[in-house]
């Protein structure tokens, strides 16, 4: 049995389908209940009490695992207790790139290598799905804002990161290694929106905001040391930031997906 932490969230749900489709047994873990194919058994357990996941953990045999919470010894530990063999965790670009504003995802990898698991790290890009917090102001007005609107990143599709965590979970092989997970090619928020309206068949219009702008609604959901790290990112990335990833390919033997094949796929919730 696999247990599947963020169960309803982009990477989590996608996940959970890919793993119930091959034929395994799914425990999904989430704060609150979504919607989960037939069969998966859900739990609803915060990160940040890691007693609640015990009875999620009870005959697992691997265990997905985000950054979340602030005690991923404890989460790991009874991960380990309960007799789970595998953890694979998904961590951010940001703990390889800027190790010293990104502290939190590097406590988790530090912990899941000292944890004495078969473990794998899955290092994401951002995620193309970041995206969706255009979906009110395109569904309204057809504008998407975003500073720095001509600084390419290589965002990753969260259906390739589902994929690549499906395989290392499913087969051997990966023990022991840190994967860094992006799309195929550099694209700008500029580029993004009008790939969203390509999709819409509807232009959207890009409004850039000032990098004052950008923290201001940044802070209202995100702690500052990481707007920072992330305005930073999104501003001046440096070289490793800006590096198209051989990995997604390597795992899954295709290239990663475009951010217009995202947009295509996604296009309801922009409509």
């Amino acid at each position: 049995m696999i247990v599947v932490t963020g169960a309803t969230g982009n990477v989590g749900q996608e996940l959970v389908r890919i793993l119930v489709g091959a034929g395994e047994r799914v425990t999904g873990v989430s704060r609150r209940p979504g919607r989960l194919p037939e069969g998966v058994r859900h739990v609803r357990a915060d990160l940040g009490d890691p007693q609640a996941l015990e009875p999620a953990l009870a005959g697992a045999e691997a265990l997905f695992l985000l950054v979340a919470g602030e005690d991923p010894r404890g989460v790991l530990g009874l991960a380990r207790a309960a007799g789970v063999r595998r953890v694979v965790l998904l961590s951010s670009q940001g703990a390889g790139s800027r190790p010293e504003v990104y502290r939190h995802p590097v406590a988790f990898e530090e912990a899941v290598r000292d944890s004495g698991l078969e473990w794998t790290v899955l290092r994401s890009g951002g995620l193309n799905s970041n995206a969706f917090a255009w979906a009110g102001s395109i569904r309204a007005e057809r504008t998407a804002s975003a500073p720095f609107g001509d600084v390419g990143l290589p965002t990753v599709d969260p259906a390739d990161v589902a994929e690549v965590a499906a395989a290392v979970l499913i087969r051997g092989g990966h023990a022991g290694r840190t994967y860094d997970l992006t799309g195929p090619a550099r694209v700008t928020p500029r580029e993004r929106a009008a790939a969203i309206g390509e999709a819409l068949g509807a232009p959207v219009r890009f409004i850039e905001q000032t990098p004052a702008e950008a923290r201001a609604q940044m802070l209202a959901f995100m702690p500052e040391p990481v707007v920072e790290g992330t305005l930073a990112i999104l501003g001046r990335p440096l070289p490793a930031e800006l590096v198209t990833s051989p990995d997604v390919e390597r795992v899954l033997g295709r290239a990663p997906r475009t951010f217009a094949q995202w947009a295509a796929r996604t296009a309801p919730a922009f409509r």
